[in-house]
């Protein structure tokens, strides 16, 4: 399955991301043909005021797909449906009473959705620079594993961003069949170049699975004013933790072939799962 994350440099508004989205998903079908591509965490909406969050985001049809669809579902599903590729939508703001939800969508090249991922680990944190978040100040943290077929061998496993600092979450993903990671993320650039590469690379290695993550990159301004800067270095990681596609600074996109046969080999060669001797707790 050919694979290909698409790096942004989302701002506030969310018509001018998707007219961003729509430009560099269309440049990388022509250039790359893949199966599935994957956007970053609220590439609809990065900064702003938490009016302008909410102004961008969405109530969602029902997974069903009865219901009222805005237009950002309804580019993803558009674009799924109009190139008949497999769209990881990254996450989008998903209205929910008087907090959102951080919210990621998979559709398949029909244009139907297949998975819903609500963020479950939100970013309460003070980096070591002084920066600090909250996203628990607008956003209201999910609770389900979420796993979905991406091909007859290829099974999907959704976190996004800071989920990446907790592997439980990961091994139950692999419990439930995922042998490919997809994690969209706003990772700063503080914690980006002190940990992003690693995490990534340990949550493949000790899964066993693909791993493809999507990441922002640029500086947006938030609620206070203030400007805040996103790490980019999006990657795509085999099951052995080799980087085997990786975009750097800008926007952009890259490309890599995700096989199965890679993780067979892998999980044969190293039966990790097998030799487990403590239970797994799911969140």
């Amino acid at each position: 399955m050919r694979t290909t994350v698409i790096q942004m440099a989302p701002g506030a508004s969310a018509p001018e991301n998707i007219d961003t989205a729509r430009a560099l998903i269309t440049a990388a079908i022509t250039a790359d043909k893949p199966d599935l591509v994957v956007l970053p965490e609220m590439w609809s909406c990065l900064g702003g005021t938490r009016d302008m969050k909410f102004a961008a985001a969405e109530v969602l049809p029902a997974p069903d797909g009865t219901g009222e669809a805005g237009p950002l579902y309804h580019f993803l599903s558009g674009i799924a449906r109009a190139h008949g590729i497999s769209v990881h939508g990254g996450s989008i703001g998903e209205l929910h009473g008087e907090k959102l939800f951080n919210t990621s969508l998979l559709f398949n090249p029909q244009g139907h959705e297949i998975a819903r991922y609500r963020k479950i680990h939100l970013f309460d944190v003070t980096t070591p620079g002084g920066e600090g978040y909250r996203e628990s100040d607008t956003y209201e943290p999910g609770s389900d594993i979420v796993t979905a077929p991406l091909s007859p061998d290829l099974t999907a496993g959704l976190a996004i961003c800071y989920d990446i600092r907790f592997p439980a979450l990961f091994h139950a993903l692999r419990a439930r069949g995922a042998n490919v990671l997809l994690v969209p993320a706003a990772f700063t650039v503080e914690t980006g170049l002190a940990h992003w590469e690693t995490l990534l690379r340990a949550r493949a290695i000790e899964t066993q699975c693909w791993m493809v993550a999507c990441g922002t990159t640029g500086t947006h301004i938030d609620d206070s004013g203030q400007p805040r800067r996103t790490y980019g270095h999006s990657m795509i990681i085999d099951p052995w933790g080799t980087i085997v596609a990786q975009v750097s600074d800008g926007p952009g996109w890259s490309t890599a072939r995700i096989e199965h046969g890679v993780i067979d080999s892998t999980r044969a060669r190293m039966p990790v799962m097998a030799h487990h001797r403590l239970s797994i707790h799911t969140p």
